[in-house]
């Protein structure tokens, strides 16, 4: 994807109070080192933190994450240049560029959390994955829960009033397993992809070829910490085959986890002062897909309209009953799920090769991939291993860096 090097909306609005932080490629050291950016557009400079925090799971564990940033002072390179780098391939490793904002956090996501995308859910299922029937099925589900005043989306889950929206769907013939976690008492949980394998700003986001029914997923991610506290927030694409997890939920694997089939970024804003949970409660995610066919695609997640709280989320997939020692990332699930029909009328929206994806809200900035066919964008080959390796790699030299001082010192 050609790289942007004065989109203001990269960055938050509020970019002079925002901690921000990132991981990018260095060459130099051969391997990531986790980030801060400061300043604005492409003349923002962006520090090294490696000596803060060897990984963003890491730093995410200290007492106060956002001051430990602000005091790091190791300027290496200018955002217009990583984001120029962007136009070459994903497995071009001999220049700096931007990759996914987290590392060793395992990447977990909430699906149906809004009880107006659990319509969309259920249509896939009756559909069995043919997108050809979707508006015939839509009509007869939105005609079912018609008579339900101020719609389904005020809904609590868990409530008498979802309980009730459940048996009418029940007794009209529109049974689903999706009416349990968009309107029982547990959402659903599941995770979205190994550690290590989400991408960034700039990377392509892989469509698989037995796809041909799928969507862009615009999303606000939540950043944990091993003890359940949420650190900070990012923007992500929880990219989506309808027509796969359709034919069955139990391949929802096979729908949400290909190659490069997530994307984060593009950078973790870091809860201070300036930005709480709270502020994001209300926070919109606007999503713009543009063809190489002139097809634009605008859409909105409203996480104001979310069926569950950020803690009720959490909780569900953190505690007692899980742990995660290095922390997560965990998807919220989105309101958006496009309808609009690209080519064929009836068909709906699905990808073509080529399509420019962009996920924007006021306090997280911009995300922008292209669309790419799994098969053929580079593997995934940067691992725990090669993330291990690179970590004692790297003290190695430091060690030896310090030893080469002190002989220096004493001589």
């Amino acid at each position: 994807m050609t790289g942007e090097t004065s989109s203001p909306a990269l960055l938050p609005d509020d970019v002079e109070r925002a901690v921000l932080v990132g991981r990018v490629w260095d060459p130099e050291t051969g391997g990531p080192r986790p980030v801060a950016v400061r300043g604005h557009g492409s003349d923002a400079v962006v520090h090294d933190i490696f000596a803060v925090a060897p990984t963003v799971a890491d730093l995410m564990e200290s007492a106060d994450p956002a001051a430990a940033v602000r005091a790091a002072d190791n300027p290496r390179w200018r955002l217009g240049e990583l984001l120029e780098h962007g136009s070459r391939p994903e497995d071009d490793l001999s220049v700096p560029r931007l990759l996914s904002p987290v590392d060793l956090q395992v990447i977990k996501a909430c699906g149906v959390t809004f009880v107006d995308s659990m319509v969309e859910r259920v249509i896939e299922e009756r559909c069995a994955g043919d997108a050809s029937r979707a508006a015939e099925v839509r009509a007869a589900v939105e005609a079912s829960l018609s008579g339900f005043e101020g719609g389904i989306g005020s809904v609590e889950p868990g409530s008498h009033e979802s309980a009730r929206i459940k048996e009418v769907l029940l007794e009209q013939g529109l049974w689903s397993q999706y009416l349990e976690v968009g309107l029982g008492p547990d959402p659903e949980v599941f995770t979205k992809g190994p550690v290590l394998s989400s991408v960034g700003y700039g990377t392509r986001i892989g469509i698989p070829a037995f796809s041909s029914w799928n969507n862009p997923e615009p999303e606000l991610v939540l950043v944990v910490d091993s003890a359940g506290t949420p650190r900070g927030a990012t923007l992500g694409n929880d990219v989506n085959l309808r027509d796969v997890e359709g034919r069955s939920a139990l391949l929802l694997g096979m729908a949400k986890d290909n190659n490069a089939s997530t994307a984060l970024g593009p950078f973790v804003r870091l809860f201070d002062e300036h930005l709480r949970l709270d502020d994001l409660r209300d926070e919109r995610i606007a999503l713009r897909v543009e063809g190489r066919d002139g097809y634009q695609l605008d859409g909105e997640n409203n996480v104001g309209r979310l069926s569950r709280s950020f803690e009720r989320l959490i909780a569900a997939a953190s505690g007692d009953h899980h742990q995660y020692p290095d922390g997560f990332v965990l998807f919220t699930g989105t309101l958006f799920a496009p309808t609009q029909d690209r080519d064929t009328p009836g068909l709906g929206f699905t990808h073509k090769p080529g399509d420019r994806v962009s996920i924007s809200s006021p306090h997280l900035g911009t995300l922008t991939n292209e669309v790419g066919a799994a098969e053929q964008l580079p593997p995934w080959t940067f691992g725990v291993r090669a993330l291990t390796r690179y970590l004692l790699q790297t003290a190695g030299q430091q060690d030896v860096a310090r030893d080469t001082t002190e002989t220096g010192s004493r001589a």
